[in-house]
């Protein structure tokens, strides 16, 4: 039995958010939050095939995937929810476009070149641009701003971890009013196990 999954009656439950530090500047309602993650999970379980399951993932990691199922970390804020699980699915995708689990972001911190780092940089943007356009075919366009500024720190802060291996609250490189992300647009996929589950890949 797979230690960092939680009971089958956690995994029915939809998220219960405590209270965490101060939410993002512009991050919307707690209540909009959780009305978005309701619409991202019944879409990208229905339509795309892709169970979402809420579990324990083990610290310092906030999420899993393999290609076939993605994995939420429930003990984390409703904003933190809501982009994790935007963002997963859009690795969902890249995943199984290429057909295997790609090993951007699998070297030792410290070693990567500027090429290894505009490759991981294209790779986490694409990832939520892929999200974005599942949002805009839910029809919620009121979110534009906040993940793109979201994905601008999340980005900030994978380039400082692999560049020094120092982790770090990614509100840290925060930045506000960053240009809106360009929704990429989600080619026809079957989802397929990809890798072995690990003990989690956001850090």
């Amino acid at each position: 039995m797979d230690e960092n999954r939680s009971s089958p009656e956690a995994d029915s439950l939809a998220p219960s958010a405590p209270e965490f530090a101060a939410p993002s500047p512009g991050c919307p309602a707690p209540e909009r939050l959780q009305e978005v993650i309701e619409l991202l999970r019944a879409e990208i379980e229905q339509h795309y095939g892709i169970p979402i399951l809420f579990v324990d993932v083990p610290a310092p990691f906030v999420g899993d995937l393999d290609g076939e199922e993605i994995w939420i970390d429930f003990e984390q804020d409703y904003e933190l929810i809501a982009f994790n699980l935007i963002h997963l699915f859009g690795h969902t995708v890249q995943w199984n476009l290429m057909g295997k689990a790609p090993e951007i972001g699998g070297k030792q911190p410290g070693t990567y070149s500027d090429a290894d780092i505009d490759e991981v940089v294209r790779y986490e943007r694409d990832a939520s641009r892929y999200g974005l356009e599942l949002l805009h075919d839910l029809g919620v366009r009121d979110l534009d701003g906040w993940l793109a500024d979201f994905s601008g720190s999340d980005v900030a802060y994978l380039v400082h971890f692999y560049r020094t291996g120092e982790k770090v609250d990614h509100r840290v490189f925060w930045h506000s009013g960053l240009p809106l992300l360009e929704a990429l647009p989600i080619p026809p996929f079957t989802p397929k196990r990809l890798k072995l589950r690990s003990s989690g890949v956001v850090i």
